[in-house]
C-alpha cells in the first residue's frame, strides 16, 4: 500500500488532509518500540534478581506493565506518540484529525491480540494493506489513524513594503485573487509561494521569488499601499 491523505472536514468546513502511514514504518515503529521494551523488561530482569525469589513477583509485574501499559501510556500522554513513532514521525490521531484519547489508546493496543492471529501480526498486516488508510482491525474498531507527523518548515518573510502596479487592467477576480494570496501567502512556506506564484507568470514576468516579490508589490499597489 503507498502511503495517501485521509481527508477530513470539520464542523467549521475545515478540510484536513491526514497523510495515512502504511505497514512499513508502522512495522519499523513497532520493532524500535519492541527493542525499548526487550531493554526493559531485560534490565528489570537484572535488577530484580538481586532480590531473589521474592523479585519474581515484581518481576511479573513489570513484565504486564511492559506488555500493556506502554503504548497506551505514551499514546495518551506524549501526542499519541511512542518513542518509535515519534523517531519514524509517525503518531496516532483519532480517525477525525484530533488527539488520540485513553479508551481509544487503550482499546487499540488490547486489540492487537486480534492482529497478531494466527501469527506474526498477519491479520492486522492483511487488514492495514486492504483498508484505504492502512488501519489495522485496532484502528478501525478505536476509530484511530496512524498519520505521518508532519512538520512545515516556516515560511519565509515576504517584502511587504514593496509596491508595484499591475501591467495590464486586471479584473475584479483576478484583483481579488492577488489580494487573497498576499494574505495567505506569508502562512506558506517559500517553495509553496513560488509555486503559486509562477502560475502568474504572464502577469508578472518572472519566476521563482522575483514574482513572488512581483505579485505581493502588486497586492500593496491593489490596497493602495503606496
Amino acid at each position: 500500500m503507498l502511503d495517501t491523505y485521509r481527508e477530513v472536514v470539520t464542523p467549521e468546513g475545515v478540510a484536513l488532509h491526514l497523510p495515512a502511514a502504511g505497514p512499513v514504518p508502522r512495522a519499523l515503529a513497532w520493532l524500535l518500540d519492541l527493542a525499548i521494551r526487550l531493554g526493559i523488561v531485560f534490565v528489570s530482569a537484572m535488577v530484580l534478581g538481586i532480590l531473589g525469589r521474592s523479585g519474581t513477583g515484581f518481576y511479573a509485574v513489570v513484565l504486564f506493565l511492559v506488555y500493556w501499559f506502554y503504548p497506551v501510556l505514551f499514546e495518551a500522554m506524549w501526542d499519541g506518540r511512542t518513542p518509535g513513532k515519534r523517531a519514524l514521525g509517525l503518531r496516532v490521531v483519532a480517525s477525525n484529525g484530533a488527539p488520540v484519547g485513553w479508551l481509544a489508546a487503550f482499546t487499540r493496543n488490547l486489540l492487537r491480540v486480534v492482529d497478531m492471529l494466527p501469527m506474526g501480526y498477519a491479520a492486522g498486516l492483511v487488514s492495514s494493506l486492504l483498508d484505504p488508510w492502512g488501519r489495522r482491525i485496532g484502528d478501525m474498531v478505536a476509530g484511530t489513524l496512524v498519520v505521518h507527523d508532519v512538520r512545515t518548515a516556516a515560511p519565509t518573510p515576504q517584502p511587504f513594503n514593496h509596491v508595484m502596479a499591475p501591467p495590464v487592467v486586471l479584473q475584479p477576480y483576478e484583483q481579488a485573487a492577488l489580494v487573497a494570496f498576499a494574505e495567505r501567502g506569508p502562512r506558506l512556506t517559500q517553495a509553496r509561494q513560488e509555486e503559486l506564484a509562477e502560475l502568474a507568470t504572464p502577469l508578472t514576468g518572472a519566476r521563482g521569488t522575483l514574482a513572488v516579490t512581483r505579485l505581493y508589490g502588486m497586492a500593496n499597489w491593489l490596497l493602495g499601499r503606496r
